[in-house]
């Protein structure tokens, strides 16, 4: 999957691994390593050594994945769906749901 199908604020259902089924908001998009963080997704121990600002200790976070792994969820069809472009008559360049042609 190609990085312009998928952008920071869109839903995404995880395809595979450990999170499989799950849903979430894409919180960052990382282009050059194809990855990208999803929220509640991933979650991964990472340990804190404190500072001026705050105690240290194990804190838990997103870690990202592969952009292979996820797709782009269709609130309508309810599932993660493959997506087309379509241009509109004022210009204006859309996606859509290549299932039920719905405007994501």
């Amino acid at each position: 999957m190609s990085l312009n199908k998928i952008k920071k604020g869109d839903m995404v259902k995880v395809l595979t691994g450990k999170d499989k089924g799950k849903t979430g908001k894409v919180l960052t998009v990382i282009p050059e390593k194809n990855r990208i963080v999803v929220e509640k997704v991933n979650i991964i121990k990472k340990h804190k050594r404190p500072d001026q600002k705050s105690k240290g200790g194990i804190v838990e976070k997103e870690g990202s994945i592969h952009i292979s792994n996820a797709g782009l969820f269709c609130n309508k069809c309810n599932k993660a769906v493959r997506i087309q472009n379509k241009k509109l008559e004022d210009g204006k360049k859309v996606r859509i749901c290549s299932k039920c042609k719905e405007v994501i």
